[in-house]
């Protein structure tokens, strides 16, 4: 099994020396790099093209918010994943619409941050429990009168499926298995609905979902 190799961008030395000794004592983590400002870690992403990127926002030259979306733009095939103090849903919309799949607070257990890095590694969206049950109740209570408005566009009923099941960070191979239809199938209805709703990735996806109450939080 190939290691999932991390690169940690935190302004703050005694967080990265934290996260390097609980990281790397995992099997199946490799620390490549650390990286002490958001210029830094776009610079480090480009020489050593990590998996993922642990991202802290607020940081001095060039901000987390700022490196990712530069680290996505440049190489897309690093995943970048939030870890930060800041609970607020303005800081997680931001990071999101700027390419990250996962968003985890520095209070969460070691645990789960191993299982968000494994998570974003196969490309698929990670939200803290807690935090997201926050912030997409009260986002679902702000866009009720939007979403009533503006019904989902004309899915079939097994692409409402796929993608209720998409937008829960399920793998196809998993969607396929539930669904008994081949992972083909089940890339095909994703390219169909991607096409309907005019959305270009899975972030796109399930910030959509989330707008429309698809996502069981239960």
């Amino acid at each position: 099994m190939t290691a999932i190799r991390v690169l940690i961008a935190d302004d703050h030395e005694i967080v990265r020396t934290g996260l390097r000794m609980m990281l790397g004592a995992q099997e199946g983590i490799e620390i490549v790099g650390e990286a002490e400002n958001g210029r830094q870690a776009l610079e480090l992403t480009q020489q050593l093209r990590p998996d993922v990127v642990l991202m802290d926002l607020t940081m001095p030259d060039m901000n987390g918010i700022e490196a990712t979306r530069a680290i996505v733009d440049c190489c897309p095939e690093t995943k970048v994943l939030a870890l930060t103090i800041h609970e607020d849903e303005s800081y997680f919309f931001q990071m999101l619409h700027a390419g990250a799949l996962g968003y985890v607070p520095k209070r969460a257990a070691p645990t789960d941050l191993i299982h968000a890095i494994e998570v974003v590694n196969g490309g698929q969206v990670y939200l803290d429990p807690v935090l997201a049950t926050t912030l997409v109740g009260d986002f679902l209570q702000r866009s009720q009168s939007e979403a009533s408005a503006a019904p989902i566009p004309d899915l079939t009923p097994r692409e409402h499926e796929v993608l209720t099941l998409i937008a829960e960070g399920v793998m196809n191979q998993e969607i396929a298995d539930q669904l008994s239809i081949s992972v083909r199938t089940v890339e095909r209805h994703r390219e169909n609905i991607m096409n309907k709703l005019n959305l270009h990735s899975r972030t796109e996806l399930v910030k959509y979902a989330i707008r429309k109450g698809l996502i069981d939080l239960d």
